[in-house]
């Protein structure tokens, strides 16, 4: 059987240009945040942490 969705969820855009542009994205399985940059022709992708170094968690629902 063939997953309705994709596994990542996109959050949050901020901060797009022509250039470059800041996206928040949830792990469907994991609820796992990350924030993924890209300017130009780089970009980059790591967790949210929070204070205490713990990657950010999000309940995430399926939609049905």
């Amino acid at each position: 059987m063939a997953k309705k969705t994709g596994r990542f969820l996109i959050q949050d855009v901020s901060g797009s240009s022509m250039f470059s542009s800041t996206i928040i994205l949830v792990d469907r399985e994991t609820g796992v945040n990350y924030l993924f940059f890209q300017s130009a022709n780089s970009g980059g992708l790591t967790p949210l942490l929070d204070r205490e170094g713990k990657p950010i968690i999000t309940t995430v629902f399926d939609e049905e």
